[in-house]
């Protein structure tokens, strides 16, 4: 099959888009795919062994956005797809999906932005209501569109979006894995986050205004336990001013064998932001054997069972976010059950068996297209 991929977000940007690509890009190479990635600028020419070819961009919060560009329709043309993979699309992305459409390739798109959320957190009153508006004709041009969790389901639903399935994100169970518990280097990063033994809470992603790092800040006070920080972005001096005087160390941007050690330093995980239409970071911990706490909000809800493998939170209450996190770091044992809950939890979920769905989505549309094609193509007088 060859797959034409366009996505808003790529490396050197880290991000769970970033990352769904790359993991995308290196299933379709070792299945024996044909592949290329359009991208905004800055990428690298290749990966995966792959063609990446960068179009023109704009800087938003440290972030490049691709924009509309009239290259698009040309690699489209050039690469002949089977089906393009529209990447969480916003203007590059809908210009893909036009673009394929005008060319009668079929399309798969991946809604991965929590719309209702970011305009209740910037207030946008009705300007709300024009971004639904924007985000059901990119999602109606594509003959799929696939969500993450059961919130973004009902959100697109709401909105009158159709065709919808649900497709969840894979997890590398080798690099996070509890037994890295036991590494030198894990014992040396211990020792420095937890000089006296303390339980450490931790955070992987983004520092962002979405990822509501600064809630943080209600846990000050709490006896024994210390933070440990990994990611950077735009909210890092205001989180470090809400934080100020409370035990923490900063990690910085952290990936591959670090990151997985830096899980593996943690005793607890804390995601308090209510915007997540997945948490990708929240499988990750759950792979590394520790309990999540995180709100009862967007993707979380599908993936922490409450009481079980962690512990939800009344979104927006940081008295009850202080609670979940100092019933935990109480209670060793109970940390314990619900980190190997989260574990066997996770086991299902490798990139292989997730991208091996994702492939049966492609051929999903693509047989639907080649079957209304071939409708259109018989005469009337034989249909009847």
């Amino acid at each position: 099959m060859r797959v034409a991929l366009i996505t808003e977000s790529f490396l050197p940007t880290v991000s769970g888009v970033t990352t769904s690509v790359c993991k995308v890009l290196e299933h379709l190479a070792r299945t024996g795919h044909e592949a290329m990635l359009i991208a905004p600028s800055g990428a690298p020419a290749e990966y995966a062994g792959f063609p990446v070819h960068s179009v023109p961009a704009l800087s938003y919060r440290q972030f490049p956005v691709g924009m509309p560009s009239p290259q698009v329709h040309r690699l489209l043309a050039d690469f002949g797809p089977d089906v393009l993979h529209a990447a969480s699309p916003f203007l590059l992305g809908a210009q893909g999906i036009a673009a394929a459409n005008r060319q009668g390739i079929p399309s798969v798109a991946v809604f991965q932005t929590d719309v209702a959320g970011y305009a209740r957190r910037n207030k946008l009153g009705q300007a709300a209501n024009a971004a639904w508006r924007f985000v059901k004709w990119v999602h109606e041009g594509a003959d799929l569109t696939l969500v993450p969790s059961t919130a973004s389901m009902l959100d697109l639903r709401r909105v009158g979006v159709r065709r919808l399935a649900r497709w969840t994100r894979g997890v590398d169970l080798v690099g996070y894995h509890p037994n890295h518990r036991g590494d030198p280097a894990v014992a040396a990063l211990r020792r420095r986050l937890a000089p006296n033994g303390e339980v450490v809470v931790g955070y992987v992603g983004r520092m962002a205004p979405e990822k509501q790092v600064e809630r943080f800040r209600a846990l000050r006070g709490v006896p024994g336990i210390r933070l440990a920080l990994v990611g950077d972005g735009p909210s890092v001096p205001q989180i470090r001013r809400e934080l100020t005087g409370m035990p923490v160390t900063w990690l910085g941007r952290l990936s591959g064998p670090e990151l997985a050690a830096a899980y593996a330093s943690f005793d607890i995980f804390l995601h308090a932001g209510t915007e997540e239409t997945f948490g990708q970071t929240i499988q990750e911990a759950h792979a590394a054997g520790l309990p999540v706490v995180a709100p009862h909000a967007g993707g979380p809800i599908d993936l922490v069972a409450h009481g079980e493998n962690g512990l939800l939170f009344t979104p927006d209450d940081e008295r009850d976010l202080r609670r979940c996190v100092s019933l935990l770091a109480a209670d060793a044992p109970l940390r314990h059950r619900m980190g190997e809950a989260g574990r066997r939890g996770v086991l299902g979920r490798s990139w292989e068996n997730v991208c091996g769905t994702l492939l049966g989505y492609y051929e999903q549309v693509v047989d639907e297209r080649a079957a209304v094609r071939a409708t259109v193509s018989v005469p009337l007088s034989m249909q009847r």
